[in-house]
């Protein structure tokens, strides 16, 4: 695959705040995941956006700050209200699939990188099993190349950090300013990585608790019948 270039794709088109940016992921995702309950209420979209897993990084946001990004995001076309009948409250639903023309595949990999921040290949494969299955890391690459081909280009590469052996992608739709951060961000030697590496041995620890305690009530199980 050759890799989705970085080099001034983020200079031009989208300049999303961190706040849209979050809506828009959280209504992306939801509308895989809870196909039933889709399109959703802002309460349901502050829990989608406040949730502490699936997010990086993990935010606090109240109602009045989540209904300025879904107004601002409705300005720029890119959410539009639903209204019925039978709903006694307000429902959102993105119109990136209409607004960009992107296919269930293309409109996973932006919402994993809406919500998660820069991700290998592999990991956005794993990372979006639950709104689009990939049957391989290279259907995420062309996937990763067609956003970068898109005008204005929705996701690119990250200059690979010194000692990194996987090229890391990030999504465009924060501007020039917020894509550098990210790549500041997935620095080996960054602050955010360095959590994150922290949070995954902590992870580790915690499946290895589980797996020992596992294996003594089957052992003791098994002890009941010797």
């Amino acid at each position: 695959m050759t890799e989705p270039t970085s080099s001034d794709s983020a200079s031009d088109g989208f300049d999303l705040n961190p706040i849209e940016i979050r809506v828009l992921g959280v209504l992306i995702e939801k509308a895989f995941v809870t196909p039933d309950t889709y399109p959703l209420s802002l309460n349901a979209i502050v829990t989608g956006c406040n949730q502490l897993t699936g997010r990086d990084p993990v935010m606090s946001l109240s109602d009045d700050e989540v209904q300025t990004g879904i107004d601002s995001l409705m300005a720029r076309k890119l959410v539009s209200r639903r209204d019925t009948a039978s709903a006694r409250v307000a429902k959102y639903e993105h119109l990136v699939r209409l607004r960009h023309s992107l296919p269930p595949a293309e409109q996973a990999v932006l919402g994993v990188l809406l919500l998660r921040g820069a991700q290998t290949a592999g990991e956005i494969r794993q990372r979006a099993e639950r709104m689009h299955r990939f049957d391989d890391i290279a259907t995420v690459e062309s996937v990763l190349e067609h956003l970068a081909e898109k005008y204005p280009p929705m996701a690119a590469a990250l200059p690979r950090a010194p000692g990194t052996k996987e090229t890391r992608y990030g999504h465009l739709l924060g501007g020039a300013a917020a894509f550098a951060a990210l790549a500041d961000s997935a620095s080996p030697g960054a602050p955010g990585s360095r959590s994150r590496n922290a949070e995954l041995e902590e992870e580790v620890r915690r499946l290895r608790d589980e797996l020992d305690t596992l294996r003594r009530e089957f052992d003791e199980f098994r002890a009941q019948f010797s």
